[in-house]
């Protein structure tokens, strides 16, 4: 009896840690988001500083987004013509190819591949400021950390996944078309049929949805993990992994909710 009762307040500690974690953190990213609201509709945020960031979060990350769209493309079109081979016609491959890059593969994998090259780098420079104690002299100036280092990187993700998105959407679909015209045959023109067949244009506006959305993630948990960084640079590098496994958490369930929400 007594070794049941000590299982079940073990297992109340662990859930209220988790739980208070979990508030925690999520009572801090709303006041990142509302304090780097503030901060930008007030005109506090600086415009420079944005596009600095942009440059950083958008075109040096265009090259990688490039060559996962094109792989992505190549790798749905091999897929979709085994799966189609002998069953149905093959122009049902351009359907496939379109439908699974602009729906799903394109937004999630563009965003995976910005948790990696940014937000994990987001997140270790602004740790690496908050041990070294930059922050605090910011505080110390009279500025606001979150309007001179969080919001912008938070506009700036919000401002560049869409072209991101969308940039790998046409790379991905016209990879996948000439994979098809090499390894299987088929024809420019069939393919434009099969992706036609089932095209909806809202399936374009799903997918940027969800690139604003994960562009709005990305950059706030990246954020938030930096600024609560503590204990030097091992901190930082426990901060670093947490971010991650936060960022990839938050993208697949929100990647979940868009379904029921937008396409029923």
């Amino acid at each position: 009896m007594n070794w049941s009762i000590r299982r079940i307040l073990d297992f109340l500690i662990v859930f209220g840690r988790v739980g208070e974690s979990i508030a925690r953190h999520a009572g801090g990213i709303g006041l990142l988001v509302w304090r780097s609201a503030v901060s930008t509709f007030a005109g506090r945020v600086g415009f420079r500083d944005v596009i600095a960031q942009t440059y950083s979060i958008g075109v040096q990350s265009l090259p990688l987004v490039v060559i996962t769209a094109v792989l992505t493309g190549v790798i749905s079109s091999q897929q979709g013509g085994y799966q189609v081979s002998g069953a149905v016609p093959l122009y049902i491959v351009g359907s496939v190819v379109t439908s699974t890059i602009i729906l799903e593969l394109g937004p999630a994998l563009t965003a995976i591949v910005l948790i990696g090259r940014v937000g994990a780098r987001i997140t270790a420079e602004l740790g690496t400021m908050q041990v070294s104690e930059q922050i605090d002299a910011l505080h110390s100036l009279g500025r606001d950390p979150v309007a001179v280092l969080g919001a912008p990187r938070i506009i700036a993700g919000i401002l560049t996944m869409p072209f991101l998105v969308g940039t790998a959407d046409g790379v991905g679909f016209l990879s996948g078309m000439i994979s098809a015209r090499a390894t299987m045959g088929l024809g420019i023109d069939s393919f434009l049929y099969g992706a036609r067949m089932f095209w909806h244009n809202w399936d374009l506006f799903y997918s940027l949805f969800k690139a604003l959305a994960f562009g709005f993630i990305i950059p706030v948990i990246s954020v938030h993990m930096g600024f609560l960084t503590r204990g030097g640079a091992e901190g930082v590098g426990r901060s670093t992994t947490a971010s991650v496994v936060f960022m990839i958490i938050a993208i697949w369930v929100t990647d979940a909710m868009f379904p029921p929400l937008l396409l029923n």
